[in-house]
This record gives C-alpha cells, structure tokens and sequence, in this order.
C-alpha cells in the first residue's frame, strides 16, 4: 500500500510556527492548487483546491524561514486525518499532508519578498516534472 501525496502550489498566508512542550518545532500552513478546464457548454472552468501542511522538525524550520504567502512550493508527504472532540463534544476531523518534502520553485526576488536569504537557484533537471 501507498500513501504519497506530491502538490505544487502558493502559500495562502505566512507559515504558523508553533513549540511542542519539548521544544521541537512544528509549522502549519496552506497551499492553493489550480485547475481549469471546460465544461461540457465549452465554458471555462477554474477550481481551486487548499490544502494543509503539517511539518516538523528540522524541515519545519527551513519553512518558518524561508516561507512566506503566495511562495510557489513543492511539497511530497502522506495524508493523515486527525479527530477529536469539540468544547461541545461533537466529533471532529481534519486531513492535513504530513509534509516529508519540500522545494521552493521561485526566488523570494520573484515573491516580492526580501531576496536576502535567497536559495541557490533549482537546477533544471532538479525538478521534479
């Protein structure tokens, strides 16, 4: 059995940085993937999908870093759905990518961001399609 999840898209907002109680870093935060295609009329159809990232450790850190909103990223993990209980003890559940991976696909010069702890350019046969 398999269980591989491999997306590109932009960060909606800045990455969440978050402390477990023994101090191993934990980031969560979204990405927007687009598709379009015609409907059967022959009319243009765009859909956009958001998706949750979870990573840790020292990947975590390399997000909280170098991430920020509308960065284009690639990002390899697995599905994993959590459920708890609400205040008001109603079940709940989120599936969330448990990020394993990651690679920045543009420069943060291209984001409009500070360009200042830019990554070393992708080489092209680094990509992963």
């Amino acid at each position: 059995m398999v269980n591989r999840v491999y997306l590109i898209g932009r960060l909606g907002a800045d990455p969440e940085v978050r402390y477990t109680p023994d101090s191993t870093m934990v980031v969560n935060f979204r990405i927007a993937t687009d598709e379009s295609y015609k409907n059967r009329s022959g009319e243009k159809v765009s859909k956009t999908e958001w998706h949750r990232i979870v990573v840790w450790g020292k990947l975590a850190e390399i997000c909280g870093n170098y991430l920020g909103k509308g960065a284009l990223v690639f990002i390899e993990g697995k599905l994993q759905t959590r459920t708890w209980d609400d205040k008001e003890g109603n079940k709940r559940s989120v599936t969330e990518i448990l990020a394993s991976g990651m690679k920045m696909l543009e420069s943060r010069r291209s984001q409009g961001g500070d360009d200042s702890r830019d990554p070393e350019p992708l080489p092209d046969d680094d990509v992963p399609f």
